[in-house]
């Protein structure tokens, strides 16, 4: 069938060729739709080629885009093997010294192809089967990229037989007068079509041009034509990977098969040829133990997967868990004249927890003294699995042993030690020795089939050493009240320490240790804690009515021990401050109305009830009755005024104040009053001139500067 229809399409394009068209260099016909059988037997002949040079085709050469196709020296296209090659697109390539040309060639299902000869042979746009009325003839134009030189070369030729005479071809579009420019040109007298340079169909894979007749002013007499060039694809791109850095990982002991990773590579060439069409392979395995094939690539898909049995796959009994791949992706579904591209792919081979921590050795030893804190012992544990993972990083659990609280256990980041640790002061007198049981856990949990064993307890047994303890005043502060200013050698209390090493025979020596006001004497031997001084509540050394005293306790131990114990006196207050008053200055105009003085207020060291309210009083004795007046505000305040004005002068004023203590105590204190001049807003105390003093005061003076003659 093949044969008839092809010597049928032969003789309608010989035909067409004498009516029509002069030789044109080249496929007398560009495009094949080939019907697909069940399948191409290998070499039986599937349709012939017409090329013709126009000079005798000779070293005709063919080439053929798919590697299971050939054209023989005759035109004849034959399949080397038997195939099956639907939705495949052919390209032709023919050579001569003379001329090349190129021809697409479709292979499409049998079913699908039904009608005439002329609907199973497209000749391009304008096939000349049957004749149109237009006069333009135009047909695609194959180009393969990459062409060498010379340029420019003929790549095809367009006819008007009715063309009119002068008239012209001419040529537009994009890649003639448009960006990019100038790389087609036509004669304009006589049709034929060339290239001026190489092209790239990764660039630009199709040109639409537009081919019209002209007059000699310019004028379009016919058209324009559309005229289609096609740049045929060559294998001018290797494969790259573009996605790296490719790092895969897989659980060790992973079934035969699993998947690890994929690594897919990119073609620039057309993905509908087999310039594009990759196969995959691993080119090298480092390292090559404990098989030289431990992982296997899908050749279409790139999926990496395992091809070792689990057993092969344990990550602690390889030299490295680390694996590097050398991939390659060849086109040309893989045959030997593919280009290829490589990448390194990186498998790790990630850890489980199939290996339990085991302690190093069954039972550890420590000693520490009593009253120590901080680790004590460092215990060791082995672990198979990856030191950077939850399967090796140990956690530890006293599980028996520790009722107080005493012990905590703590995991070294670095060395997953457990590092065992005194938290609470042990005491030898209570035991002296402690057993504790521990176990050991990963953080991650076990795979089903491994369990924790009997490695992964130990034991720690722990011996307190005996050390010389400070004897320990109880109770610890000492509290005692007492009343200030009792009598010089009073017993304050007996302070009370004791040894707490109970299994040794010691004395204890008592000593003052801070004593800041130097009031206390202590018995070095009994403890008793008398006074040397008054006690005062008033002193700076008394705070909120509270003395601190601290005092020694010395053992007879080799080397001695010492402990401190303190003492809080709380002094109860009795009236032994007397109260006084203040200010001591005051001024007053001559001339004022308001006869007012000052008011004055009372303060006293001592706590209520020895303090306020205040009696204040005019210390009559020595001052005019008729001339000063004080009155209670309230019980810390008085007023002190004048029942007539009084002539520019120092006065003093005695004032006696008494509080409430029982018995109470009174102070006499001298108010100075200044009586000055007070004229247009301005005071003048100056003139006030020496103190006045009544009678009584200056015989009291008197009699004074002579007692001290």
């Amino acid at each position: 069938m093949w044969g008839l229809l092809a010597g049928q399409l032969s003789q309608v394009l010989l035909l067409t060729s004498a009516e029509d068209l002069d030789c044109t260099p080249g496929f007398q016909q560009k495009v094949f739709h080939i019907d697909q059988p069940a399948e191409f037997i290998e070499d039986q002949a599937i349709l012939n080629l017409t090329f013709s040079d126009c000079k005798g085709n000779d070293k005709l050469h063919y080439e053929v885009s798919s590697p299971y196709f050939r054209v023989n020296t005759d035109g004849s296209l034959v399949a080397l093997r038997n195939i099956t090659a639907v939705g495949k697109t052919l390209f032709v390539h023919a050579r001569t010294p003379h001329a090349e040309d190129m021809a697409e060639l479709v292979i499409v299902g049998g079913k699908d192809i039904q009608g005439s000869l002329q609907d199973i042979f497209k000749f391009a746009r304008t096939s000349p089967v049957p004749r149109q009325k237009r006069s333009i003839v135009v047909s695609p134009i194959l180009i393969p990229e990459n062409q060498r030189q010379p340029f420019p070369r003929d790549v095809g030729k367009v006819v008007d037989s009715d063309r009119p005479e002068g008239s012209k071809f001419r040529l537009t579009g994009k890649g003639v007068d448009q960006e990019p420019k100038g790389i087609f040109r036509i004669n304009e007298n006589t049709g034929s079509v060339s290239v001026t340079r190489n092209l790239d169909r990764e660039t630009i894979a199709t040109y639409q041009l537009f081919v019209e007749t002209i007059d000699v002013n310019g004028r379009t007499l016919e058209g324009p034509v559309p005229l289609e060039v096609i740049v045929i694809d060559q294998n001018d791109n290797r494969p790259i990977f573009r996605e790296g850095p490719y790092i895969g990982h897989v659980m060790e002991g992973s079934p035969t098969g699993t998947t690890v990773m994929r690594m897919t590579a990119f073609d620039a060439d057309d993905p509908a040829t087999d310039n594009a069409l990759l196969r995959y392979n691993i080119r090298q395995q480092t390292p090559d133990k404990p098989s030289p094939n431990m992982f296997y690539i899908d050749p279409e898909k790139g999926d990496i997967v395992t091809v070792v049995s689990p057993a092969l796959l344990d990550r602690e009994t390889l030299e490295n868990p680390k694996y590097e791949l050398i991939i390659e992706a060849q086109d040309m579904a893989g045959l030997d004249v593919g280009l290829t591209g490589t990448a390194t792919a990186t498998i790790m081979i990630d850890d489980k927890n199939d290996h339990s921590p085991k302690f190093t050795k069954k039972e550890f030893q420590a000693t520490v003294e009593e009253g120590a804190m901080g680790v004590i012992v460092n215990l060791t544990v082995e672990d198979k699995d990856d030191p950077t993972t939850g399967a090796w990083r140990a956690a530890y659990t006293i599980i028996n042993g520790n009722p107080g609280q005493s012990f905590e256990i703590h995991t070294n980041p670095q060395t997953n030690e457990g590092m065992l640790s005194v938290v609470k002061p042990l005491d030898y007198e209570i035991s002296a020795f402690h057993t504790l049981l521990i176990k050991v856990e990963n953080e991650d949990p076990l795979v089903p089939d491994v369990s924790y064993g009997s490695s992964s307890t130990a034991t720690v047994h722990i011996t307190v050493l005996d050390v010389n303890e400070s004897p320990v005043f109880y109770p610890d502060p000492m509290m005692v009240t007492k009343q200030e200013n009792i009598s010089v050698g009073s017993v304050l209390l007996t302070v009370n320490a004791t040894d707490p090493d109970s299994l040794q025979r010691q004395t204890i020596r008592y000593s003052v240790y801070k004593d800041p006001a130097g009031w206390l004497n202590i018995n070095p031997i009994n403890g008793t804690v008398d006074t040397t001084a008054l006690l005062d509540r008033e002193s700076p050394f008394v705070h909120n009515s509270v003395y601190t005293a601290l005092f020694l306790a010395t053992d007879s131990g080799n080397p001695p021990a010492t402990g401190t114990g303190t003492l809080l006196i709380t002094l109860e207050d009795v009236n032994d401050n007397a109260p006084f008053i203040y200010p001591t200055v005051a001024e007053v105009c001559d001339d004022a109305k308001n006869l007012s003085v000052v008011i004055l207020g009372a303060t006293d060291k001592d706590l209520h009830p020895n303090t306020d309210p205040f009696k204040f009083e005019i210390h009559k004795q020595t001052v005019p009755d008729k001339v000063w007046k004080i009155s209670k505000i309230n019980n810390t305040h008085a007023l002190v005024s004048l029942l007539q004005n009084l002539n520019k002068a120092n006065y003093h004023l005695p004032i006696m104040v008494t509080d409430s203590g029982k018995p109470p105590m009174t102070n006499i204190t001298d108010l100075r009053v200044q009586v000055c001049s007070c004229k247009n807003s301005k005071v003048d105390c100056n003139a006030a001139g020496a103190p006045h003093f009544s009678a009584a005061t200056a015989l009291l003076l008197s009699l004074f500067n002579l007692a001290c003659l």
